[in-house]
């Protein structure tokens, strides 16, 4: 199982704390550093100060300031960026980074923080999700020389030189959700890999069933994506040490051992195990608390290696 830190920056955290955040994760071992792609504060636990940082601002910062880790957005929103800016953005970054970035890409869903900063919120967003999933995958496909061109109901791009080209010859893309029909076809058609946000436990395994049949329908072998998912991560060495790492989110520790990846060491190992024998390849650790870097110290010296 591979294991990735996942902060959320919306909820207070500056580019110091991230850059801090991801040296650290490098640092210990991690297979790679994520943000979401939101600018508004969620919940009144936290401050959300200084305030919003940009997701793809953040990452091409890192990609010069990390050598090894792997980074990427859980996940940009379609609402965001037109298609054709998005495919610029993360084709840079890609270069920047040497061949690091991956893109995580969904139909957004905070109708709030669209109207604090002016963004337009159409009500059905699936289609712009299908409409960029199949140009960014176009333009960073087209060989250079050649041309792209797309008509579609939400977006119209013509001739474009399709450039530049990630440093990666596949490009990474991420689709998740918890949608039984939609969102795997899109993630068979599009992704390399599926991502279950936040899902309960025992629907974990279904879920991943429905990805591998969306695969065999277009005759896809299911095997060539990865399987991940994310969950909110708190532990400690002890009792009191997970108790205090959970109030300092916000979180009740009884709640969020039924829906995290929460307690001591052997209870998150032991949860994570029966993850992974529910198909999950990959597992996205939400990290909330930005300044406890002792925390990543402690689930990479006592969680990760039991199960790498």
């Amino acid at each position: 199982m591979k294991f990735r830190i996942f902060t959320e920056p919306q909820q207070g955290a500056s580019y110091d704390d991230l850059l801090a955040v991801a040296q650290a994760s490098e640092r210990l071992g991690f297979d790679a550093f994520f943000r979401s792609d939101h600018y508004l504060l969620m919940g009144d636990h936290f401050s959300g100060l200084p305030g919003p940082t940009d997701a793809w601002t953040t990452l091409a910062g890192l990609a010069r300031e990390t050598t090894s880790i792997r980074l990427g957005t859980l996940v940009t929103s379609v609402t965001y960026r037109a298609p054709g800016i998005l495919a610029i953005q993360v084709a840079q970054v890609d270069a920047m980074s040497n061949g690091r970035v991956e893109l995580g890409l969904g139909t957004g869903w905070f109708e709030e923080e669209h109207a604090a900063y002016g963004i337009p919120f159409p009500p059905k967003r699936f289609g712009m999700l299908e409409e960029q999933l199949e140009i960014v995958t176009g333009l960073f496909g087209t060989p250079v020389g050649d041309t792209y061109s797309f008509s579609g109901r939400h977006y119209t791009l013509t001739d474009s030189p399709a450039l530049p080209k990630p440093v990666q010859s596949q490009l990474p893309i991420i689709v998740g959700g918890g949608g039984a029909r939609r969102t795997p076809a899109l993630a068979a058609r599009f992704a390399t890999e599926f991502n279950l946000p936040f899902l309960p436990f025992d629907e974990i395994a279904g879920k991943f069933a429905g990805v591998r049949a969306a695969c065999e329908a277009i005759e896809r072998d299911p095997n060539e994506l990865v399987y991940s998912a994310a969950f909110v991560t708190a532990g400690g060495a002890d009792e009191a040490e997970y108790v205090r790492r959970a109030a300092g989110i916000g979180r009740e520790p009884a709640e969020l051992r039924e829906n995290g990846l929460a307690g001591t060491a052997s209870e998150i190992v032991d949860r994570l195990g029966a993850l992974q024998d529910d198909g999950v390849e990959t597992a996205y650790l939400q990290i909330l608390d930005l300044s406890d870097l002792d925390h990543l110290e402690f689930l990479a010296a006592e969680v990760v290696p039991a199960l790498s």
